[in-house]
């Protein structure tokens, strides 16, 4: 169908295809280029800017002399008494993990508090015969642990004893368990610092419960085990509450 003016007037479907024809057509045509040369006079990026304050500036660095070496010595002197510290935490922490009362760090090993109890009697003669131990009075069952590293070397019935439990350790002390109501170790297990080996019993030749702790020096000698664990930083009286009147 034709317009006025001549012109084919269309429509539905055919305009919409004629709309899409003639805006097909216009975007195929070329686009031109701008015409204006580059300005060659405009300012660098750095004037524009502030170029001379990018400008490389000539590194500061504080004079190194001994003072300087002096302060570094520190710092690293400092640091590893950080690790030591960490270290000693971490050793006496290990050792009290499962229960121990007290721990301490003695020329690098870890030693504990054997058991929780109350100072009863100590190294010397008493009723006429020579008693080579200490007695830590505590209810039946309490735990028992180890003095610090070692191997089992005897777990089981004890003349006197009832029952006892010996650990040798590294110098060739030996420490003593006696009285025990049970053993949780065997002959030949190695034990560390703090580990559980033993319950505190009533066994043997006892007037009540208790643990009898005894010391033997390498040569077999017995040692009074109160100034042997003082010396080692470890107070009887102070972690079990005191002797008993």
């Amino acid at each position: 169908m034709a317009g006025a003016l001549g012109i084919p007037v269309l429509s539905g479907d055919d305009a919409v295809e004629d709309s899409y024809s003639r805006l097909s057509a216009s975007a195929m045509l070329p686009v031109s280029a701008d015409p204006r040369p580059a300005d060659t006079t405009a300012p660098a990026v750095t004037s524009a800017i502030g170029g001379e304050q990018l400008a490389p500036q000539a590194a500061s660095l504080p004079n190194l002399d001994e003072t300087t070496e002096v302060d570094v010595a520190s710092l690293t002197k400092a640091a590893r008494m950080g690790e030591q510290a960490a270290k000693v935490e971490q050793a006496i922490s290990g050792a009290m993990s499962h229960g121990a009362p007290e721990a301490v760090l003695y020329d690098g090993d870890a030693l504990v508090m054997p058991t929780a109890g109350r100072f009863t009697s100590g190294f010397g003669a008493r009723w006429g015969v020579q008693h080579y131990g200490i007695d830590l009075a505590a209810p039946i069952g309490t735990p028992i642990f180890a003095l610090t590293d070692g191997v089992v070397e005897k777990a089981g019935p004890a003349s006197g004893f009832g029952m006892w439990v010996v650990l040798k350790h590294a110098d060739g002390t030996k420490s003593v368990y006696g009285h025990i109501n049970r053993s949780l170790v065997e002959a030949g297990q190695e034990v560390r610092a703090g580990d559980e080996i033993a319950e505190v019993g009533n066994r043997g030749q006892s007037t009540g419960p208790h643990l009898h702790l005894e010391i033997w020096q390498s040569d077999g000698s017995k040692t009074n085990p109160l100034p042997w664990l003082t010396e080692r930083g470890l107070d009887v009286g102070n972690a079990t509450g005191g002797r008993d009147a």
